[in-house]
């Protein structure tokens, strides 16, 4: 064959250009680039940063993002508390940049989430990079769109979870392992390693998930002999260990009496925290794995699960719109590109981004439960796969579409004829996939009917963009089909779109500990259990106001302002000011710290003389002991509307 339109999908083998000197895009790349690629970040500025003042905080982080951002014990452990007596049940590196915020900018809602609006900007930008140099300037663009009006990243790029510095990092990592493959060169692959560590400090054994896949990528199509890509991909999957287990060692080998109680742990272990807590437990029925504690595989278990987990109707319209293409574009783009050297880096593109939606759909539905803003992570992938795929469509669409000369002898109208055999029907899968796109657009929606008045739209458009590319003829306008092209691609955006744009309502937004788009996130909004406390930093109500007013009042040198039964008693008050709390059971409030022993010497010590007890977290002996020696305080005295969920006692005469 000639020219082949299996040898031009992607446009990375177009010759190598040379990057300009800002922007970091081809001096000679198409005209429409810049300012296409301009217009996509600022709508992603737009929709992350929309309402920033009141953006959904989880009480939870954000509690500890301001404890962190005044004090260094607390923010290099991830102390819950600015005394840093007990940590959060995380590593702390996905707050840094929050609490950094906090310390520049001052205890301000927007100040803790602006850097998830950094975050996931640069991810669009970044991915747009790692596409362009992949499939070409097209794919490219619509990659970054994608991803910019995928409803879930819409919801959580403006909350303080750690799945959007994950993600960025992750991205990062894919990268510098499409630079290493296409090099041959060893830094960009341990480059690759240092990313994947730094997103492990953001969400621990979650950031390893790629590795199988970035490992057989790299063995797949990388230059060199077979044993030098092995070493290689050893040694930075070594790198990757070295800096993940960086921090989990640091605290090892800090004593315990220097650092935070590490929440979720029974036996105060940073492997605990990283291996049982937030590992076994979420696979197994055993809740105490590697000395978690008890109970918290249960207490997570979301209903989330399953092989169908991301196309149910609380996962699916959250992430999915893309699925039905990137699961086309990833098997046509590997079986296309068969005959292909072994280091075809088109190939290895779609492995790569159809590996990582791969491993990450397996975990999750191997999972007790996940949370929806769990699978912001493929998002990338999606994007990424959707982008390359229409590219690969496209250029299967132009080379069979396009005017063939007349061949002159015979051999030639055979080599013509054969070519054209070769190609098959290839050209169709471009109209295939804007009507599989949009179909099932409509299938995810349909139940809801959140956006119908949308789906009118993206049918007409879809009709527009299909019967225009089906209709193309030697005297066709090339305008015309560009039309009929742009139509199609905005027939597959334009309902997810609009569960995108919902997500800037905040009743559209779900919990401010579980963010999601639509009506979901109503749903979830909603519900008598999953309240969403939306108090951002230094805004507490009038019951944690007037509680407050009254320990000050009352303090008398004591270390600490009071104990408080479990971290959901904790959070408003830290949120609204930064002091000493001794959070007792840590999140799930079973965490056995401190003991009965310890909360009476620092009773006996006069280091603490309040606690606050509720009814809505398990009964421990250090609760118990409150109970027993300590005078519980009438309600009038500290809170002007009592409704009897928690209750102050004084354990300052004790040790009379």
């Amino acid at each position: 064959m000639t020219v082949t339109s299996a040898a031009r999908p992607t446009g990375s083998h177009r010759g190598r250009r040379q990057p300009g000197p800002r922007s970091g895009l081809p001096k000679d790349g198409p005209r429409w680039e810049r300012p296409a690629l301009a217009a996509v970040l600022v709508v992603a500025t737009v929709l992350y940063s929309w309402g920033i003042g009141q953006a959904a905080l989880h009480p939870f982080y954000g509690a500890a993002i301001r404890s962190m951002a005044d004090s260094w014990r607390a923010f290099f452990f991830g102390g819950l508390d600015a005394s840093g007596s007990i940590s959060i049940d995380k590593l702390p590196g996905a707050f840094w940049p929050d609490a950094v915020s906090v310390w520049l900018f001052g205890p301000h809602t927007w100040a803790a989430a602006l850097p998830q609006v950094v975050e996931g900007v640069l991810t669009v930008w970044l991915l747009h990079r790692i596409v362009r140099a992949w499939a070409g300037p097209f794919a490219a663009l619509i990659a970054a769109l994608t991803l910019t009006l995928t409803p879930v990243t819409v919801a959580l790029n403006r909350a303080t979870i750690p799945d959007t510095a994950l993600t960025l990092l992750l991205v990062a990592a894919a990268g510098a392992l499409q630079k290493a493959v296409r090099t041959g060169r060893l830094l960009p692959l341990i480059t690759c390693g240092i990313w994947v560590g730094l997103a492990f400090q953001t969400k621990m054994l979650q950031a390893w998930l790629v590795l199988p896949v970035f490992a057989a990528v790299y063995q797949l199509a990388a230059p060199g002999t077979r044993l030098n890509r092995a070493l290689r991909v050893l040694l930075a999957g070594a790198v990757a260990l070295v800096v993940s287990c960086s921090w989990v060692l640091i605290a090892w080998a800090t004593p315990a009496a220097s650092r935070p109680y590490l929440d979720g742990t029974s036996n105060n272990n940073p492997f605990t925290l990283v291996f049982g807590y937030n590992g076994l437990s979420r696979f197994t029925s055993d809740s105490t794995a590697f000395g978690a504690v008890a109970g918290t595989a249960a207490s997570r278990t979301t209903g989330n699960t399953g092989w169908d987990m991301l196309i149910n109707h609380t996962v699916g319209p959250q992430i999915a719109w893309f699925l039905p293409l990137a699961l086309l574009a990833a098997v046509l783009g590997f079986v296309w590109r068969a005959g292909q050297p072994r280091t075809d880096l088109p190939r290895a593109g779609f492995v790569l981004w159809g590996g990582w939606l791969a491993m990450h759909a397996l975990v999750f539905s191997a999972s007790n439960g996940n949370h929806a803003y769990y699978t912001a992570v493929i998002a990338p992938a999606l994007a990424a796969l959707a982008g390359g795929g229409l590219a690969l469509f496209r250029s299967e669409y132009e080379a069979k579409c396009e005017p063939k000369p007349a061949a002159t002898d015979e051999p030639a109208a055979e080599a013509a004829a054969a070519e054209r055999a070769a190609g098959g029907r290839r050209h169709l899968a471009l109209p295939a996939a804007i009507v599989l796109t949009t179909v099932w657009a409509l299938v995810l929606d349909w139940p809801t009917r959140f956006v119908s008045w949308l789906l009118p739209v993206a049918v007409m458009l879809a009709l527009c963009g299909v019967v225009g590319l089906w209709s193309r003829g030697p005297r066709t306008s090339p305008r015309l089909i560009q039309a009929a092209l742009t139509a199609g691609i905005a027939a597959t955006l334009v309902v997810p779109a609009g569960w995108a744009v919902s997500g800037l309502d905040p009743l559209y937004a779900g919990a401010a500990t579980s963010p999601m788009a639509g009506p979901v996130g109503k749903s979830y909004y909603e519900h008598p259990h999953h309240a969403p406390r939306r108090r951002g930093l230094g805004r507490p109500n009038a019951r944690d106001t007037a509680l407050l007013d009254y320990l000050i009042a009352h303090r008398h040198g004591e270390k600490y302002l009071l104990a408080t039964q479990a971290a959901y008693t904790a959070e408003p008050l830290l949120r609204a000011q930064s002091e000493p709390i001794l959070v007792m059971g840590g999140f799930t409030g079973s965490t056995p710290f401190p003991t009965a022993q310890r909360l009476g010497s620092l009773v006996a010590t006069h280091q603490l003389r309040y606690a606050l007890l509720t009814t809505q977290r398990p009964t421990t002996p250090a609760t118990t002991w409150v109970k027993s020696h300590c005078t519980q305080i009438r309600p009038a005295a500290y809170a002007r509307h009592a409704d009897g969920s928690f209750a102050l006692y004084d354990c300052g005469n004790s040790q009379r």
